[in-house]
């Protein structure tokens, strides 16, 4: 199952200068002109990777898109108990104070698996930048199925020195601000590698397990910065790294809404995704299991069937020497036997004399019947006119126990013995 997945250039924000001569607040930036991309089939490796605008994006299975470090802010907080239509609104007004902005202008996202009642992250980013964002998008056909934060909290501790283009377009520009992201179980703060704040607000000293991370453009005045070295991080790698994370941005307003032909797409691709490889796995090895066991259960049938075939054949051998050639073993020796049976005189099953003493065993003292017919496999007799039909029932049951076959057919009882099949 192929995933593209997409890094959504961080937001454009509005200088100090441009904003004491606008003295209004920045909108929302423009849809970029070109996206970094990588296309992986298998969710592990990459399979192609570079930069082309959104048309020109390849097609996969699934899409996933990355926002940038600093595009996020995590909140710690208790999971309140409230029905899925008003939690949007719960986590609002608990945020309140947290925010810069008014609340009803984010987007929140609440962290995998979270429990009502339990400490848990919410993420929070602009609803209408990142509206626009998902807008272009679909604009070019494609559809975004999953939105991960670039860094997320997480434990071993981690550092990630890292450059921001705001644009997105594709440039020589090496002069783009680098950042160093830190995240933990704490949470995930971002910082200009400039100046001081960063060496103020990093952990001193630093944990023992945390890990650190460089882009290629950053990563020597990274390790000059920092006094010791990191490991080198390509952005394809980060995008990599960052689509297997189980967050998922898109909630409340924003959850794909499938319907019709998009709603077994969505199944298909979920059920095809890495995370459910090990089912996918259990099921074929099911199948594979099941279609053995039926072979070798018809073998076993099969092989069963042939020896009591060729039982029958050795019997009706043995009985009957004089039969050489066995085509069917059961209908040969019950007309052999029959012959023998006819040579000897005695009377077969079907025989009149044999029907006629079945039937006198069950018919009533004193009352002749009406009428005698054989046809040479069955007798019908005609019943006293005095029978109703529990006369008629009485005689049939008697009959039946001895393995008779009795028929009425306007006013007529026909018995027989059942042919052998």
């Amino acid at each position: 199952m192929s995933i593209l997945i997409i890094q959504l250039p961080a937001r454009k924000r509005l200088s100090a200068e441009a904003a004491a001569s606008d003295g209004e607040v920045a909108s929302t930036s423009t849809a970029p002109k070109e996206y970094s991309y990588v296309l992986s089939v298998d969710g592990s490796s990459i399979a192609r990777q570079g930069r082309c605008t959104a048309p020109m994006l390849p097609k996969a299975d699934s899409t996933v898109a990355v926002l940038s470090a600093t595009d996020l802010s995590w909140h710690r907080l208790t999971l309140p108990k409230a029905p899925a239509a008003r939690l949007r609104a719960a986590l609002a007004s608990m945020l309140e104070d947290a925010l810069l902005v008014d609340p009803e202008d984010m987007h929140l996202a609440v962290a995998p698996f979270a429990k009502v009642g339990s400490p848990t992250w919410v993420a929070a980013c602009d609803h209408t930048w990142l509206t626009s964002q998902l807008m272009a998008l679909e604009k070019a056909k494609i559809r975004v199925d999953r939105v991960v934060p670039g860094v997320s909290p997480d434990e071993p501790p981690s550092a990630y020195f890292h450059e921001l283009h705001e644009s997105g377009e594709t440039t020589n520009d090496t002069s783009a601000e680098a950042l160093l992201t830190w995240s933990s179980s704490d949470g995930v703060a971002t910082w200009p590698m400039t100046g001081s704040l960063a060496r103020v607000l990093m952990p001193d000293p630093l944990p023992v397990q945390a890990r650190f991370f460089a882009s290629p453009p950053v990563a020597a005045p990274a390790e000059r910065w920092l006094g010791r070295a990191v490991t080198v991080q390509s952005q394809s790698e980060h995008l990599l790294l960052a689509a297997r994370s189980l967050w998922n941005v898109l909630q409340f307003e924003l959850t794909p809404r499938s319907k019709g032909l998009y709603a077994v797409t969505d199944q298909w691709r979920r059920i095809m995704g890495p995370q459910w490889r090990p089912a996918r796995v259990g099921v074929l090895a099911l199948l594979a299991t099941q279609v053995l066991g039926l072979n070798l259960w018809a073998w076993q049938q099969q092989h069963l069937v042939k020896s009591k075939r060729a039982s029958m054949t050795q019997i009706l051998k043995q009985a009957h020497p004089q039969v050489v050639t066995v085509l069917d073993a059961p209908v040969q020796m019950r007309r052999e036997t029959e012959a023998l049976r006819a040579q000897a005189g005695q009377a077969g099953g079907n025989d009149l004399e044999s029907l006629m003493a079945v039937v006198a065993s069950a018919w009533p003292p004193e009352q002749p019947t009406a009428g005698l017919q054989y046809d040479g496999a069955a007798l019908t007799v005609m019943p006293p006119a005095m029978w109703g039909p529990a006369e008629l029932d009485q005689f049939r049951s008697k009959l039946s126990a001895v393995g008779a076959l009795v028929e009425t057919t306007d006013g007529r009882v026909t018995v027989r013995f059942a042919t052998p099949s």
